[in-house]
């Protein structure tokens, strides 16, 4: 049984304000005509201290964006650059979103409230800085299964419709308009840095690093790094082990993000900004969820080499803070972190104890063989063999060794699992957009949570002797 999000009091801390002035602009929330709450995450509320805020002042706080006591007094669009389908653009920053406050879990971690959809900020471009309400409750679906499933994400924390009308050319208009909040650990990205390394900002970039290290603890890197005790150094490897563990849950969710350019990609590892995803309805490496990436640059299949891609941009963004050869040995950790962690993510949906890297991986390469050949989705595939059950041919010698981990659930022995390919999410839409039906989606994120639930916690990173990571 996976623990829930412990409950902590409210501890706002604002460490982003003495970056603020070189890293970003202070903006307002636009003012929109209706506030409608329409989904909280009451367990991540519980876990920031906010659970015992009634309808109203949620509402004031993430629909009209009220200041939190003792937090950041005026909202910041954040700067930074990035590669769009890796083509440099400098011209990028929050446009429809910015940083609303900062606060402490019960740990102590540093978490972030930012929005999407809460109006024009000086990097808007053309835009209207708002997002649909379709958008919105893709968003909370995706990061509901995501948490499920064991990937590291960012949270949705409220959605909020606003009573506009929008116009999109990608989907039938007039739609309906949300401001979402989402909660995460960080909101700084790898076109952070290439931002600051464009405009020659070196001073900004080291204590950018710092920031990052001091906010984002992780490990040291490995013995025999070289560099190893730079905070340059010590920062891509962090990067390059969460990056790396990110494209390994990301496959054995069968999820396709759709759009990893460097500015979607956070230097704490969390999947966020969630656009064209897609969970895949079949194991097929070439499938793309984006209807405008006609290359197929980020199909499934290339996930983790366009994570790697883009972990050596902000090697190369780190440039005037190390030499080469540390950043290069960093880099070039990241295809045996991603194998180790897609063999420990792939055993820990089976239901299944680990058995060191070699059987692991004999396993994995049965089982995407076994998936591929019985063309279903990833989530039929995994909950009709949870436990190893169903095994037959070169998938049941290769997991024939293996121990069944964790706990039964009477969710596997339900016909099928929840899940949230294309008909599913349109289905859950449908029901909103025809008839103002909010039932089927607070149905699913409750079978989602269960799902996670039953599953158990996810496996935790391996350190360079094969420990696990506190």
């Amino acid at each position: 049984m996976r623990a829930e999000p412990q409950a902590a009091p409210y501890s706002p801390d604002t460490p982003i304000a003495a970056l603020a002035p070189w890293l970003a602009d202070p903006v307002a929330a636009a003012e929109f005509p209706a506030a409608t709450l329409r989904f909280c995450n009451d367990r991540w509320a519980a876990a920031v201290g906010l659970a015992d805020r009634d309808e109203g002042a949620f509402i004031r706080h993430f629909g009209r964006f009220e200041a939190l006591p003792g937090n950041l007094p005026q909202p910041l669009a954040l700067r930074y650059h990035g590669h769009q389908f890796r083509v440099y653009n400098p011209e990028l920053g929050d446009g429809r979103g910015f940083l609303f406050a900062q606060l402490r879990d019960g740990a102590g971690r540093l978490l972030d409230l930012g929005t999407k959809g809460s109006g024009q900020t000086p990097w808007s471009r053309q835009g209207d800085g708002r997002l649909t309400l379709k958008g919105a409750v893709r968003e909370v679906l995706a990061t509901e299964m995501l948490e499920a499933l064991g990937v590291n994400t960012s949270k949705t924390f409220t959605v909020v419709e606003t009573g506009e009308e929008l116009f999109r050319q990608d989907e039938p208009s007039p739609t309906r308009a949300a401001v979402m909040v989402r909660l995460s650990h960080g909101h700084i990205r790898i076109g952070t840095f290439q931002r600051l390394a464009y405009l020659g900002e070196s001073d900004h970039a080291a204590e950018l690093v710092a920031y990052c290290l001091a906010q984002f603890p992780g490990k040291a890197p490995p013995a025999d790094a070289p560099g190893r005790d730079q905070p340059a150094v010590i920062l891509l490897h962090q990067v390059v082990e969460r990056l790396a563990n990110l494209a390994a849950q990301w496959a054995v969710a069968g999820f396709v993000h759709g759009v990893l350019n460097t500015d979607n990609m956070n230097v704490s590892g969390e999947s966020f900004d969630y656009g064209p995803w897609r969970w895949l309805p079949r194991w097929d490496a070439s499938f793309t969820a984006a209807y405008f990436d006609h290359g197929g640059l980020y199909a499934f299949g290339r996930q983790p080499e366009t994570l790697h891609w883009n972990c050596g941009q902000l090697a190369v963004a780190l440039r005037p803070l190390a030499e080469a050869e540390p950043l290069i040995f960093a880099l070039n950790r990241f295809g045996e972190v991603f194998q180790q962690a897609l063999a420990r993510q792939f055993v820990w949906r089976l239901g299944l104890e680990p058995r060191g890297f070699a059987a692991d991986g004999a396993a994995v390469a049965a089982a995407e063989r076994a998936m591929a050949d019985s063309a279903t989705s990833p989530d039929v595939f995994f909950h009709r063999h949870r436990f190893g059950r169903h095994a037959d041919g070169a998938l049941a010698e290769a997991i024939s060794a293996h121990e069944r981990a964790g706990a039964d659930d009477a969710l596997w022995s339900e016909q099928e699992p929840p899940t949230l390919v294309i008909d599913r999410v349109e289905a859950l839409w449908s029901a909103i957009a025809e008839r103002d039906d909010w039932t089927p989606f607070h149905d699913a994120i409750a079978a989602i949570r269960r799902l996670g639930a039953a599953l158990g916690p996810p496996p935790l990173p391996l350190d360079e002797n094969g420990a696990v990571c506190p």
